[in-house]
């Protein structure tokens, strides 16, 4: 495509040239033309012919075949619920601009949607017909993803659609596309409004609806409209009916099926390439300005290559800066001698994150007074992977960590109380 863009552009700055007004006339009308999009007939004609075909491949995620035992699990959570999860909106940065986006992560989770499909999507798992052949098979909800259709050369918004048009963004999924990826049937955006408000209502036998809210404030303020019209008017009970599904949702993604263990696994595995990366560059960073950056940058280097993007902001601290708990800024100076703690992970395309932390003395070498530090973190880690059996909760991983730190600072006279004490709920 990029070639017949080229040719393209150079033909219309040629139709340009050869139209072109006199000085004095450009001059007047610089002011009036210079921000204003060509709109006769004749380009809109000129812009939507003589395109070669540039069709998305359609293939199935892996992701698919895991999604319709999510849908199930959360449906039947709800039953006679419309449950509305939108992918949320790009987020400006500045002027034209936006973030780089990405799905909210329940959508991304009910969907199987990462990287950036799909700014403006919404899922919805639309209640069965309890009389329904549906209904007799044990199903309790039918998914339906909402997505704006392609903006292809066919269209006007291929050029003049800047979050949408293909001449800007390049090919993307639409509605057929949607469908083959996730194995969900979508249909175009501009049908949600009255698929959201069918048969919504407060007497027996209507539906009710609960949204995720976070995600997306328009289509909150949407299903809010909704509720109001249809005998659902109190915003805590609307708000706390809605708490409750992000809840259950959240609370989903803590059991994790075989797909999900494998991109975990990836992300570990480009996560520690990264570090890798960092000490490959430590050396000749030492002792130059902005050094942290400098090996900030070559994580968030593999980031970009093995996933989308990094997980959180990437922590590079040496120094004075290591006890900062979220220092970001990378400011510093890594020097030689110092300790240098990084705390980064890889997000791979799926949106599942690694991370890790580790330190290392800038020069090879611990002192012995970084060993004995670093040797206390390292054996409370070891107590936190002993504690991690089945059944263990959090708590547990935390507490076991906690008595080895405390037993360490007890022993070197930093503790102000005994171990048990310093361990104690008060």
């Amino acid at each position: 495509m990029n070639e017949v863009i080229t040719a393209k552009d150079k033909e219309y700055e040629a139709m340009e040239q050869s139209s072109a007004p006199g000085p004095d006339q450009a001059m007047s009308d610089r002011v009036n033309n210079r921000s204003l999009r060509p709109r006769s007939e004749a380009f809109k004609e000129f812009m939507t012919t003589g395109w070669d075909d540039n069709e998305p491949t359609i293939e199935p995620l892996e992701s698919s075949h895991y999604i319709q035992a999510r849908l199930d699990t959360l449906g039947k959570a709800f039953p006679g619920e419309r449950i509305v999860i939108p992918a949320g909106q790009p987020k400006v940065r500045n002027n034209d601009c936006d973030y780089a986006f990405r799905p909210d992560t329940t959508f991304s989770y009910y969907t199987g949607l990462g990287e950036d499909y799909e700014a403006g999507a919404v899922l919805v798992l639309n209640p069965v017909d309890p009389d329904s052949p549906e209904a007799a098979a044990g199903k309790t909800h039918v998914p339906e993803l909402f997505v704006a259709p392609r903006a292809n050369h066919y269209t006007q918004d291929f050029f003049m659609n800047a979050h949408y048009g293909e001449y800007w963004v390049g090919p993307r999924a639409g509605l057929q596309e949607m469908t083959a990826m996730t194995g969900i049937e979508t249909n175009d955006i501009a049908q949600l409004s009255d698929a959201l408000s069918k048969d919504v209502g407060s007497e027996a036998g209507a539906v009710r609806v609960r949204v995720i809210r976070e995600a997306d404030p328009q289509i909150t303020e949407m299903v809010e409209d909704i509720r109001e019209a249809n005998g659902f008017a109190d915003p805590d009970d609307n708000t706390d009916a809605d708490d409750k599904l992000h809840e259950f949702a959240a609370e989903a993604r803590m059991c994790k099926d075989e797909y999900e263990i494998r991109e975990m696994r990836k992300a570990v595995a480009a996560t520690k390439h990264g570090f890798d990366n960092i000490l490959r560059k430590l050396p000749s960073s030492l002792d130059k300005p902005r050094s942290e950056r400098m090996l900030e940058g070559a994580f968030n280097a593999i980031s970009r290559e093995e996933g989308n993007e990094v997980g959180y902001d990437t922590i590079i601290a040496s120094g004075a800066h290591a006890p900062i708990l979220h220092w970001m800024r990378n400011t510093g100076t890594v020097e030689s001698g110092d300790l240098l703690l990084i705390d980064a992970g890889v997000e791979v395309n799926s949106l599942y994150t690694a991370d890790i932390t580790r330190t290392f003395p800038t020069n090879g070498k611990f002192t012995d007074f970084q060993k004995k530090l670093y040797q206390a973190v390292l054996d409370s880690q070891q107590a936190g992977f002993e504690a991690a059996k089945p059944g263990a909760t959090y708590s547990d991983i935390h507490h076991a960590c906690m008595r080895v730190i405390a037993e360490r600072l007890h022993d070197w006279g930093i503790l102000p109380v005994d171990v048990e004490e310093s361990l104690s709920p008060e």
